[in-house]
């Protein structure tokens, strides 16, 4: 790992996101008391323009004479000013191709606080190709904030309806509080897709970098194929926090590559990044017409990204909790660390490592530490809490609270195609279905209890059955009662890959030594 990757490892997901907010004022812009926060700029917005639907274009654009469209005000704003969108309804598309600067201050467009802006896609045309109702290509300096998108929809698969877009190349670009919801397409099949945001890094060597997605709300979308919420291609540096992603039909929040999004394979990667403090919830591909009756989507999913931080995320009521994987032959997800999130009542597997297929790529150097894994599995596809699929080598899995449901499966590393395709340690272990039915797969092999699972898959020396004696089972924490075994149970790895907060913020090692599970008692 890189010198700075390991330095952003070693922060706490809060300081790391507050560290790339800084308060932006939008000149005019904002309400008695209201701060609208953006990006580390080091000079707000020098003026405000405004837009009203009962404005005037051809009016000056002040707060007394606001003008009708966005995309005029779009069209009229230079570096260092704001659009100031007030409340109504805008039915349009907006195109944002020109950029702030370091000297002249950013452009801001957002709607005025307090006032509920959307930008209505109904009856609106669909060309062909990738196009969001908020589009932005290679801008710099640029803050998107506050604005409701809603109701861009299609049933063709030559078109994909996108909420909010950014593609191209381009540095310090701030995504914040938009609520994105009603994006579809419901043509038949994987070619027929549609994404709540996504980011296109489509230039190389230039990326888009520096980038923050922060606080959004994204939900009720039909996708087909695609992701409520992704990053492709070449994106580095970049952070994704504090986002509820809920209610849609695939994957939450993915972070991908080898797709050829950009045109220089050495560059066609999602790296550098943190997904941190998002909520996601109540995502299924069963009965989407692309995957027909099956359990596939994932909350977060690494598809061939690297070096990627995942904490502090709560996944529920998703397929698969967390998955990090390749869908390419040959390729894979490398050096990311998953720790301190909590992932429950999921249809599929809890945390999900390896291709789905021999034929596919897998994963390499992952760090699964210190999580609460809550009865997941429901649905018994058999893939249990922790699975373990192709082309896995050298990963990590360490410091885990495994609570499985009726099914009882813990660990299902089922392949055998690799050797060693992880170490496995410092766990504690427990199940609804009691410890004569509960179960570990290990290179194919089924064992029915904890000492035959150490023995024959040689894993798990230091990892107790034990009742976790978890606070609430009902609306789960991560946290454990006084006296359970979970505490100072685990094992520190020491470089600082524990990380310095626990999932509730408090300190990720106190007492005697780290707990295990996603909390610190």
């Amino acid at each position: 790992m890189t010198a700075r990757w390991m330095e952003m490892s070693d922060k706490s997901w809060l300081g790391a996101v507050l560290g790339l907010l800084a308060p932006v004022i939008a000149a005019g812009c904002e309400r008695p008391g209201d701060t609208i926060f953006g990006s580390g700029f080091e000079r707000p917005p020098l003026h405000a323009w405004y837009v009203a639907p009962g404005g005037n274009d051809f009016a000056d654009g002040s707060a007394a004479a606001p003008w009708k469209t966005i995309q005029h005000a779009v069209d009229m704003v230079v570096a260092g000013e704001a659009i100031c969108v007030r409340e109504g309804v805008y039915n349009e598309l907006v195109t944002i191709t020109k950029s702030g600067s370091p000297a002249a201050g950013p452009i801001v467009l957002q709607a005025v606080p307090g006032d509920v802006a959307v930008i209505d896609g109904a009856g609106l045309p669909i060309p062909n190709g990738q196009n969001g109702l908020v589009t932005l290509i290679d801008v710099s300096h640029v803050v998107v904030q506050g604005l409701e998108l809603r109701n861009y929809t299609t049933t063709s698969t030559s078109k994909v309806p996108i909420g909010l877009y950014l593609t191209g190349a381009g540095t310090q670009i701030r995504l914040l509080r938009n609520h994105i919801h009603a994006i579809r397409n419901s043509g038949n099949g994987c070619a027929a897709n549609a994404f709540g945001l996504k980011v296109d890094g489509t230039r190389a060597p230039a990326s888009i970098n520096q980038l923050v997605i922060d606080g959004n709300d994204i939900h009720d979308l039909v996708l087909g194929c695609s992701e409520s919420f992704s990053l492709d291609g070449n994106v580095e540096q970049w952070t994704i926090s504090n986002n509820l992603v809920h209610d849609t039909n695939n994957i939450g929040i993915g972070a991908i590559g080898f797709e050829g999004v950009a045109p220089d394979p050495a560059f066609d990667q999602a790296r550098d990044g943190v997904i941190a403090g998002n909520t996601v919830y109540n995502i299924s591909s069963y009965g989407n017409p692309a995957y027909g009756n099956e359990y596939a989507a994932d909350g977060i999913y690494v598809d061939g990204g690297t070096r990627i931080l995942i904490e502090h995320n709560r996944v529920h009521h998703v397929d698969l909790g967390i998955e990090v994987a390749s869908e390419h032959a040959g390729r894979t997800s490398s050096d990311v660390i998953v720790r301190n999130n909590l992932v429950y009542f999921g249809n599929s597997a809890g945390i999900s490592i390896g291709g789905y297929a021999a034929n596919v790529g897998g994963s390499e150097r992952v760090k699964i530490l210190g999580n609460t894994l809550l009865r997941n599995d429901q649905q018994g596809t058999g893939s249990g809490e922790f699975q373990i699929q192709y082309h896995s080598n050298d990963n990590l899995f360490a410091n885990n609270l495994v609570f499985a449901g009726s099914g009882g499966v813990l660990v299902s590393a089922y392949t055998g195609d690799t050797s060693a395709p992880a170490v496995l340690d410092h766990n504690l272990y427990w199940s609804d279905a009691g410890a004569s039915a509960s179960s570990w797969v290990w290179l194919g092999v089924e064992y029915d209890s904890l000492a035959a699972w150490r023995s024959g898959s040689t894993q798990d020396a230091h990892s107790p059955w034990a009742n976790p004696l978890m606070i609430d089972l009902a609306m789960p924490r991560p946290c454990v009662a006084a006296g359970s075994p979970a505490i100072d149970a685990g094992a520190d790895p020491g470089n600082g890959l524990a990380g310095l907060l626990d999932f509730d913020g408090n300190p990720r090692i106190r007492g005697n030594a780290i707990d295990i599970g996603a909390c610190e008692h």
